[in-house]
């Protein structure tokens, strides 16, 4: 058995140790916030965070992530950052399809919380691994600069 630390609480699974946490996630924790994209950490899609880094939890083993805290987008609106970036995702009508959108507000939200004032070129490198097949990408930039503002 692993124990897990995510969004604060202790989750036990029996999932072999090899498999990815994004399928201990949705298939064993019924946290199906994160999705699968591409299962080669391509698309940004399965994006958590780890120990406050966003990381692709599709190529992440689950026993490599057992003593680390888990952040998954079920839960990022209890940080002020993760708040922000929701409700600017919101008030800058960011999503289409909405199957990226997880992933892009936790890489997002990873962004803020170390960088409180990105400049386009950061905001480029740090969204560059999430990828929006509506191409949304202005809405996403719009979004980020209004909840950089609003956190300032």
């Amino acid at each position: 058995m692993l124990t897990l630390d995510i969004n604060g609480k202790k989750f036990e699974t029996d999932a072999e140790p090899d498999t990815p946490l994004l399928w201990v996630l949705r298939d064993h924790l019924g946290l199906t916030g994160s999705k699968y994209g591409c299962g080669k950490a391509l698309c940004g899609a399965c994006t958590v965070h780890v120990d406050g880094t966003a990381t692709r939890s599709c190529v992440l083993p689950v026993s490599a992530a057992a003593t680390m805290k888990i952040t998954t987008i079920e839960a990022i609106g209890n940080s002020t950052v993760g708040k922000a970036v929701q409700e600017a995702w919101v008030a800058e009508n960011v999503p289409q399809c909405g199957y990226c959108q997880s992933g892009q507000v936790m890489s997002a939200t990873a962004l803020l919380t170390t960088n409180k004032k990105p400049t386009d070129a950061d905001i480029d490198a740090a969204m560059s691994g999430n990828i929006c097949r509506c191409a949304t990408y202005v809405r996403i930039r719009s979004a980020i600069k209004r909840a950089a503002s609003a956190l300032a």
